[in-house]
């Protein structure tokens, strides 16, 4: 089959915490490799676009905080050679706030990050009347930052109701959903994220997606679709990730 998701190259960030220079040395390693289908942009922030000068050519996408920020990554951008901005992932702003900033930019994938609360079926249903794409936050650092089963399985189904592609980051480092050995972290698996979004598009309730994302055997997951709605996962490792969906039997490489 063909496996839909890219993995966004957020090597950078925790628990990865590469430094720049080697990020974009390993990234390069990733494009160069047999799954380079699979690779997705180097996710950078704000203040690393002076530290690219040079470095190009490379695909970027850029975590910035707010619509202000959006603005400064694409003027900076403009300024470096060979550096292509493929995204923003804005961590806090508001659609008509983000409209009036830069638009809907050609070539730029525009993220906004879904909040987890009240505010979030609100922004969902903005999201629906623009080209703009929504971002979940699935982890972190601790067992507070993962949303529960039945808080993603909702977002899920508010997503793929409304037809608003969508990328997941953070906490998703297996394929399957998993028990962190070393920290204890109950962590969401991206194949799961991937099945459970299949299954919400085709109508199942919030109940039965939830249900999709606890599944901790491959062999019990519904059938993965070609094409999905969930665009790509940011990572802060690739190989890994793409081993395992190898060893699955989900990719060949």
């Amino acid at each position: 089959m063909t496996f839909p998701l890219i993995f966004d190259d957020a090597a950078i960030y925790p628990p990865g915490n590469l430094p720049l220079t080697d990020a974009i040395v390993a990234h390069r390693g990733h494009l160069a490799a047999a799954y380079s289908r699979l690779v997705g942009p180097l996710v950078v922030g704000l203040a690393d676009l002076p530290a690219l000068a040079g470095e190009g050519p490379l695909q970027i996408a850029v975590v910035v905080p707010d619509a202000s920020g959006a603005a400064e990554a694409i003027a900076r951008v403009r300024d470096l050679d060979g550096i292509c901005l493929v995204a923003l992932e804005v961590r806090d702003a508001g659609i008509e706030e983000l409209a009036e900033a830069i638009g809907e930019p050609d070539g730029v994938a525009v993220y906004i990050e879904v909040p987890r609360d009240a505010r979030s079926a609100g922004l969902i249903s903005e999201l629906a009347s623009t080209a703009y794409r929504a971002k979940l936050r699935t982890g972190g650092l601790e067992q507070a930052m993962y949303p529960d089963e039945a808080e993603l399985a909702s977002a899920l189904v508010a997503l793929t109701a409304a037809k608003v592609p969508f990328k997941a980051t953070a906490g998703l480092h297996h394929a399957l959903r998993n028990t962190d050995p070393e920290t204890g972290l109950e962590q969401h698996g991206f194949v799961n994220i991937l099945a459970a979004t299949e299954r919400a598009r085709l109508g199942a309730d919030v109940d039965e997606v939830a249900a999709v994302l606890a599944i901790r055997d491959a062999s019990q997951l519904p059938p993965l679709p070609e094409s999905s709605p969930l665009l790509s996962i940011g990572t802060c490792v690739i190989a890994e990730p793409v081993e395992e969906i190898a060893a699955l039997g989900l990719v060949t490489l």
